[in-house]
């Protein structure tokens, strides 16, 4: 069973590793104690949710979830703080947090808050994501078709499953391993033959589409990109 996983950022060493310690006992933590590590850390792994301090080095909390926001509009963002000002918490949430937890805070409250967060954002991607706009094609993933006014190209249902996690995880790292149970449940050799089958049959059905990349990360993964 794959484990959500949370970007945490926190420069306060205790803190970090108390909060982080209780976090990997249901979920998958990648920890940063800057700023500008946490944002290039976003920018090439797929998250669900983070968690971020905000008076940080290199690059404030307050910065770090503007800059955030720019990549993912959906992914919930929980703020951590010892700013208690009324103002501090509510520059945080214009700047599109979901939450603002004064430190010291209840390590059970904050559990109760990703556990919530993360099955409300899985909920909304599940109801409202099954028509996609990729490129000049609409991308009906109930149906497995995309298609244009005259032209309509069927998917298998792996490659509308495949397309549909890219999608969903566009312009960032999706490590090859997490990519194949995600749609088979495990790794092995036979689903990873059949995963670059996929990737090449979209990547010709996409080819016309000049902003719109499957990239091949040796080693690593794919990061599907698109203008």
């Amino acid at each position: 069973m794959i484990k959500y996983k949370i970007l945490y950022a926190e420069d306060d060493e205790t803190i970090a590793f108390l909060t982080k310690d209780n976090l990997d006992q249901n979920y998958e933590v990648t920890h940063c104690d800057n700023g500008e590590l946490a944002l290039e850390t976003f920018k090439k792994e797929h998250f669900d949710i983070c968690v971020l301090d905000i008076m940080m080095p290199k690059m404030d909390g307050f910065e770090l979830a503007e800059a955030i926001r720019k990549l993912n509009s959906e992914i919930p963002i929980i703020f951590l703080s010892a700013k208690t000002l009324k103002e501090d918490k509510l520059k945080g949430l214009r700047l599109g947090a979901d939450d603002y937890l004064v430190k010291p805070f209840s390590i059970e409250e904050l559990l109760l808050k990703i556990e919530i967060f993360l099955k409300r954002s899985n909920k909304t991607r599940i109801v409202e994501k099954n028509y996609y706009t990729v490129g000049k094609y609409q991308f009906d993933n109930k149906n497995y078709i995309v298609f244009t006014d005259t032209e309509k190209i069927s998917l298998t249902q792996r490659e509308s499953e495949l397309l549909k996690l890219f999608l969903d995880n566009k312009n960032v790292v999706m490590k090859r391993e997490e990519i194949l149970k995600s749609l088979w449940g495990n790794d092995d050799y036979f689903m990873g033959r059949s995963l670059d089958v996929f990737i090449s049959r979209l990547r010709k059905i996409l080819a016309s589409e000049k902003g719109i990349v499957i990239e091949n990360l040796h080693g690593i993964g794919f990061r599907f990109t698109m203008d």
